[in-house]
């Protein structure tokens, strides 16, 4: 299943809709990049406003090592010929649906990358900057690599390299972990109300989601609907 697709012209998401046979509960899962065009987060948040409930993403807390590592995606949107922006609550999130944030400390996510050879944590420090450094001169173009395509399978060899990738373990394994736990919590306490669930969360995150309430819950995927990220002029 594709979660992100990437072409020669166009980045899209698909925003998945998980249901059981047997419960009224729905959870819609919002596959996210960090920096995106204004139309595409205006498209999320209208979607958003039908839901209930928004389980969204984010660090809690401040960290100077965190920080060193959100450059990679937030110096691009300050290049305004790039006709991006960075993802924010208070553009992205309506007023009106209540919010849980599940995710770990900044101290919890610093602890977990220093689990990685020192060397390979420091050039994450180093590397993120100069990134994000890359993303602002080239523009959306940077975003059209197909090795930033995100499927519930790894697609090609060296996606399934990725998938393996010590520091994606890292940077995820505790974080999809406590989500799952909190999916498992709202499921338990409400899975016979007519509701739907947002789930909101970077991209890279949706395969463990898709998997992990197939898994526990018996969830499935329903339906999907395109949204376009981006269009590089």
């Amino acid at each position: 299943m594709q979660i992100i697709e990437v072409t020669g012209y166009a980045v899209r998401s698909a925003v998945i809709t998980m249901r059981r046979r047997d419960k009224p509960l729905e959870f819609v899962i919002f596959p996210m990049l960090h920096v995106a065009s204004p139309t595409f987060y205006s498209q999320v948040r209208s979607r958003l406003k039908e839901c209930d409930l928004i389980v969204l993403e984010g660090i809690r807390g401040k960290s100077a090592g965190v920080s060193a590592l959100t450059l990679a995606y937030r110096f691009a949107p300050r290049r305004r010929r790039n006709g991006l922006q960075e993802q924010r609550d208070d553009v992205l999130i309506p007023d009106s649906v209540p919010v849980i944030n599940p995710d770990v400390t900044a101290a919890e996510a610093i602890a977990d990358l220093k689990t990685l050879p020192r060397w390979m944590y420091l050039l994450l420090l180093i590397g993120a900057p100069v990134m994000g450094l890359v993303f602002a001169l080239r523009g959306p173009r940077a975003f059209l690599d197909e090795d930033l395509a995100v499927d519930d399978l790894p697609a090609t060899l060296r996606a399934e390299w990725l998938a393996d990738d010590p520091v994606e373990h890292a940077m995820c394994d505790r974080r999809d972990e406590r989500l799952l736990a909190a999916l498992g919590e709202i499921y338990a306490e409400r899975a016979d109300e007519p509701i739907r669930v947002a789930v909101v969360y970077g991209a890279g995150h949706v395969p463990a989601i898709v998997a992990g309430l197939m898994e526990r819950h018996g969830y499935r995927p329903r339906e999907a609907q395109w949204l376009t990220v981006m269009i590089p002029a």
